[in-house]
């Protein structure tokens, strides 16, 4: 048994001690002009990212508020699917994509919610939700280097949005994109998440292995981690 235990110690200690081994941590902040992968430790204070998600969050449920309140049960919310434009980002899957790849995904669906949302401030013009939209946007581009949308990009999207005269169509286009947007980011959050979790349970796990290990053979892991 003994025998064993050094052996899975052994592994555990070096996935730990190994220079660039990939340790997945939890949505921080880095320093700017520093993008994380999976392999790259997030030293900072997650608060600004936390804070970011949190402000996108309030406002687009603000907006699901006003809705109710404008329609007084006259429109359904789940109505707003039939105004759905054709351009909006997919979400995260559910499965078998990794943290990095969830990032991206997120990121690259922010910068086209942030030019639609350039739509739905000409319906709603006191929104501030294109600007926190931003922040999130810079706050996550820390952890994953990705190019901005060029303005031929950016004019496209526009182009294919519902530009009707009609300012009950114009309307219910604009909250759709907000319904949307809200639950991209509640899903793509939960992703990350998700994963964040599972890599944090992996090491935890470790770190209780090679602790029994140090407390039944402090010699042995002593002698071996100061040679790793």
């Amino acid at each position: 048994f003994a025998t064993h235990l050094l052996s899975a110690v052994m592994l555990a200690a070096l996935l730990l001690c190994a220079h660039g081994a990939p340790v997945e941590t939890a949505l921080t902040d880095n320093p700017a002009g520093e993008f994380s992968g999976e392999g790259q430790v997030e030293s900072s204070n997650p608060q600004n990212t936390s804070t970011a998600f949190t402000s996108v969050l309030d406002l687009t449920v603000q907006h699901k508020n006003h809705f109710e309140d404008e329609f007084k049960n006259a429109v359904s919310y789940d109505s707003l699917d039939d105004y759905k434009p054709a351009s909006l980002p997919p979400n995260c899957p559910a499965s078998n994509f990794s943290k990095e790849a969830c990032l991206r995904r997120l990121v690259e669906g922010l910068q086209i919610y942030t030019v639609l949302l350039k739509y739905v401030e000409s319906e709603f013009p006191t929104s501030h939700i294109k600007s926190q939209t931003g922040k999130l946007i810079e706050s996550l581009k820390q952890k994953v280097s990705l190019m901005s949308l060029t303005s031929v990009q950016e004019e496209e999207l526009l182009k294919n949005l519902n530009n009707s005269k009609d300012t009950y169509l114009r309307k219910m286009t604009a909250y759709c994109i907000l319904s949307k947007l809200h639950w991209f980011v509640v899903d793509g959050k939960r992703a990350i998440d998700k994963r964040e979790d599972k890599a944090k349970s992996r090491l935890r796990s470790t770190s209780t292995l090679v602790s029994s290990f140090t407390a039944y053979h402090p010699v042995g892991a002593h002698r071996f981690l100061s040679v790793s």
